[in-house]
């Protein structure tokens, strides 16, 4: 009887320990299966009212690529702050509370992937929040000054 309920619950802690796998979602596809000189690391960033680096620029990583003016430090940086359960690219969460010191006009909108995931994400510099925040993913966005 004790054998039976100890196989019971090996059983079941196996079945619990896979569930979470199981709802994860899809892995990214490999890239040995998009074809040569694919990368799933592109972004597109554009920014604007930031005088002397408005514009669009593409950033690819692994390997660094495309017209963003600082690519390899861009991506290093990116490899820097992703780690798993962390959207690199969060907004700022709406409880927050920010100080109100305005930084400047500029703004940024991130498209594309980065690490298997999507990216849509805007930035400002309306509050000491978002400055923060800019100022974190320098130089994947440029400085603003």
């Amino acid at each position: 009887m004790l054998r039976r309920l100890a196989v019971t619950a090996a059983a079941s802690l196996t079945a619990l320990a896979a569930a979470p796998a199981a709802s994860a979602g899809p892995l990214p596809v490999p890239l040995s299966l998009l074809g040569e000189g694919h990368t799933e690391d592109r972004l597109t960033v554009t920014v604007e009212h930031n005088p002397g680096v408005e514009g669009k620029y593409t950033l690819e990583c692994h390997p660094a690529g495309g017209s963003h003016p600082r690519r390899q430090q861009a991506c290093d940086k990116l490899d820097s702050v992703t780690t798993w359960g962390k959207d690199p690219f969060a907004p700022v969460p709406r409880d927050r509370i920010c100080t109100m010191i305005y930084g400047g006009p500029a703004t940024a909108h991130i498209t594309g992937s980065w690490a298997g995931r999507p990216v849509d994400a805007t930035y400002s510099r309306a509050n000491g929040c978002e400055v923060s925040r800019w100022d974190d993913l320098v130089p994947v966005l440029p400085s603003a000054r």
